[in-house]
């Protein structure tokens, strides 16, 4: 049997990033994502050639939704600090929002896969350490727009804003209230000195 002539990749797609989303990977069985997609096996391999190749493609497509996407698209000359908050806002927001308190899918992937899974874990390793290259330049830009002092230690910063970025992402599965993450990040960024100078306090839901 082929795919049925109904079959939508990018619907497909969608359907198992919520799956591994919520369920993990290892639960996410061929046979299971095959069944919730209403195709055979052998349709599976030949739409995503293998569950890992789908898992790559699956998580491009989350990064793509993700809240810190922000910090990846900045423009030249964007305020670094108004950047920093805004997306920490945010990411606090959609947190919160979400009824099943899945937290962020590449954190859970980062628990699930390094230092178990050889292909999995690298990729996911290389995610973390590229959003942490891409915040110490965001840093760096800030420094050379006179928004953040020179004498910073840029590194440790940058270490610091993606422990409470994935910190926060952990912390979502069990503190709901976007009130009390946005404290914790409001908290952590204004120690940085990172906090937006006219931002103020905001009660969230």
């Amino acid at each position: 049997m082929g795919r049925p002539s109904k079959f939508d990749r990018d619907e497909a797609v969608d359907v198992v990033m919520n799956a591994i989303w919520r369920n993990g990977y290892e639960a996410s069985s061929v046979k299971a994502l095959s069944e919730q997609l209403g195709i055979t096996r052998s349709s599976f391999y030949n739409a995503f050639t293998s569950r890992e190749a789908l898992f790559r493609e699956v998580l491009e497509r989350y990064c793509d939704q993700s809240p810190d996407k922000a910090l990846t698209e900045a423009k030249q000359g964007i305020a670094i600090k108004a950047l920093l908050t805004r997306t920490f806002r945010n990411a606090c927001k959609a947190r919160s929002a979400d009824t099943e308190g899945r937290g962020c899918m590449v954190i859970n992937s980062v628990s699930e896969f390094c230092n178990v899974h050889d292909e999995l874990g690298d990729l996911m390793e290389g995610v973390v350490l590229g959003s942490l290259g891409n915040l110490e330049r965001l840093l760096h830009r800030g420094v050379a727009q006179g928004e953040i002092d020179e004498k910073r230690d840029i590194h440790a910063t940058a270490l610091a804003l993606q422990n409470l970025l994935m910190g926060l992402n952990i912390m979502c599965k069990v503190v709901r209230s976007e009130a009390e993450l946005w404290s914790a990040a409001e908290t952590t960024l204004s120690g940085l000195g990172l906090l937006e100078d006219n931002n103020t306090r905001q009660t969230g839901n």
